[in-house]
């Protein structure tokens, strides 16, 4: 197989370090920026970079000449009553989910274009599509990501860089730990899924390394439910 180059923001935990992993074992180069490194292997192919998505202007540095794919994983989940979010926490989401995808495609578009064809991973939620209770802000935002995914993939076509996204439920990562830190949650929330349990890193990161790969080469435009059927079934 021959060896790529991936950008992987927010690619040191949870659903971007299944990411991360995945590729690396199919000796692709991966280029990860995140906070911290967390506990990324120590491999040739694995090249790490600190960067903040919280903060304005982050700069990317390292990135390669010739890029193949980007996934922009940095999510959150503030979940609130609507009357007590105060603007500055609907910004701060905004900030982290939809600005930093903004700013990380920008300054990776010239790597894509100079490799002829390119793939962009990005995520939503389930509770875009599906409203909830308390998803106000996190909805708002991931809604923006969902317009951001179609209207770049219009405009990118010709190109040859692709977009789509990935709108997933509740999965078992550290960013979702308060929610499931306990055996009764941990089975409440299983039992809201259709398929009957919450989701794993893995189970996402493989349809994003699908749609980073040239297996998905006609497929662009697109939000993908990976939400064990919360999304589109009635679960009696």
């Amino acid at each position: 197989m021959e060896s790529r180059n991936y950008v992987i923001v927010g690619g040191s935990s949870g659903i971007g370090a299944a990411i991360v992993t995945m590729l690396a074992e199919q000796n692709h180069h991966v280029y990860v920026y995140a906070r911290q490194r967390h506990d990324l292997p120590e491999l040739p192919t694995i090249h790490f970079f600190s960067a903040d998505f919280s903060q304005e202007d982050v700069q990317l540095e390292g990135l390669p000449e010739h890029i193949h794919g980007l996934a922009y994983c940095p999510g959150s989940i503030n979940l609130q009553p609507f009357h007590r979010i105060k603007t500055e926490q609907f910004l701060v989401d905004f900030r982290i989910n939809v600005l930093g995808a903004v700013q990380t495609i920008q300054q990776c578009l010239p790597g894509m274009k100079a490799s002829g064809e390119a793939s962009v991973v990005l995520f939503s939620t389930v509770a875009v599509q599906t409203g909830m209770s308390f998803h106000a802000s996190i909805a708002a935002s991931k809604g923006a990501i969902e317009g951001l995914t179609r209207s770049l993939a219009a405009e990118y076509a010709g190109s040859n860089i692709r977009f789509n996204c990935i709108a997933p439920s509740l999965t078992e990562t550290a960013l979702a730990s308060r929610l499931l830190n306990t055996p009764e949650k941990m089975e409440a929330a299983a039992r809201r899924h259709p398929l009957g349990r919450v989701g794993q890193p893995a189970d996402t990161a493989a349809v994003a390394r699908f749609l980073l790969s040239t297996d998905s080469s006609w497929t662009t435009g697109q939000v993908l439910g990976v939400d064990g059927g919360m999304g589109s079934l009635r679960h009696l």
